[in-house]
């Protein structure tokens, strides 16, 4: 399985931050050191052209120049520098080729991603760009180009917090579907409207989380079945773990697993392709965090050989009909 990979390019933060900038070469080491069938990539940084499928032009200049106001820093919630902005544009650059080896092997990963607080115009929550976004339109984009033909997609958010900028950037697109299963008292205290919300009180343990997430998937795919998805983004947070200091949340690290097992699952059995982002992750301990992004790739990668090692002809067949 291919995952790609932008760690290299760190952010300058101050001491005792709140975003936990190491875990990304953490989790890279610890891929190449357990998971020796994940073929690890560095991502190139995405291009103005291509932010701009998600982003307001005036919006990538200002950030990209140093212009950004400080309240809109603020929001952000990471000092400007060069660095970020490199940072920001590779993350986007490894959703992208994810996506692209997705279509193509049915399973592909990147090592961060997720920034789904960013919207048209202005970053949020440690967002800068919109991965997905970008993502996801350029796809739509490239499909439409050699095969004149629609593609769909289905944004599945298990961040912890609700993926309002993602929401935004498509509200009344009936290309792409967004579905959303977040803490209800969570960031950001104002919502946006995703195409399906679920929301999920404080202490919710793996259990109840498990059987909404269950329901999520039905209906989400309910109301998708007569034009059905030909590429999803899952958004895979660890946030959702019992002991990050933001989530809020109880879920195990066996019950995320299962998460992780169930969503990549449900897709491969109905033959969508899928590029698995990381999202958010802020353990009061970094090693367990990266430990639940480390099995999330591990699904990954169990749901790509399953897909690789499927009969040829039927392989071809499902990514055929996702195409």
């Amino acid at each position: 399985m291919r995952a790609y990979c932008s760690d290299r390019f760190g952010v300058p933060l101050p001491p005792g931050h709140r975003f936990p900038i190491s875990k990304y070469a953490r989790l890279r080491e610890r891929v190449a050191a357990t998971l020796p069938t994940v073929t690890l990539a560095e991502a190139p940084a995405a291009s103005d052209g291509e932010l701009a499928l998600a982003h307001a032009p005036a919006y990538v200049h200002d950030v990209s120049e140093g212009l950004l106001p400080a309240a809109a820093l603020r929001a952000i919630g990471l000092p400007w520098s060069p660095a970020l902005v490199e940072r920001a544009r590779r993350s986007v650059g490894a959703t992208i080729c994810a996506a692209r080896a997705a279509l193509a092997e049915g399973v592909a990963a990147q090592l961060a991603g997720g920034t789904h607080h960013a919207h048209v115009d202005r970053g949020a929550g440690f967002c800068v760009f919109n991965d997905t976004a970008v993502a996801a339109r350029l796809m739509q984009a490239e499909q439409h180009r050699r095969q004149r033909h629609l593609l769909r997609v289905w944004v599945i958010d298990l961040d912890v917090h609700q993926g309002d900028g993602t929401a935004t950037i498509f509200a009344g697109d009936p290309t792409v579907f967004t579905l959303s299963l977040h803490g209800e008292r969570n960031f950001p205290a104002r919502k946006a409207r995703s195409d399906l919300d679920v929301e999920l009180p404080d202490g919710c343990r793996d259990e109840p989380y498990l059987d909404a997430l269950h329901r999520a998937l039905d209906e989400a795919w309910r109301r998708q079945h007569a034009a059905p998805p030909g590429l999803a983004f899952y958004l895979a947070g660890a946030d959702a773990h019992e002991g990050d200091r933001l989530g809020r949340l109880k879920l195990s690290a066996a019950g995320l697993a299962e998460r992780d097992r169930r969503v990549l699952d449900y897709l491969r059995t109905r033959g969508v392709p899928v590029a698995v982002t990381m999202a958010g992750g802020y353990g009061h301990d970094i090693d367990t965090t990266v430990a639940v992004h480390l099995n999330t790739i591990g699904a990954a990668q169990r749901q790509w050989a399953a897909w690789v090692n499927a009969d040829s002809a039927a392989r071809d067949s499902m990514l055929q009909s996702a195409r």
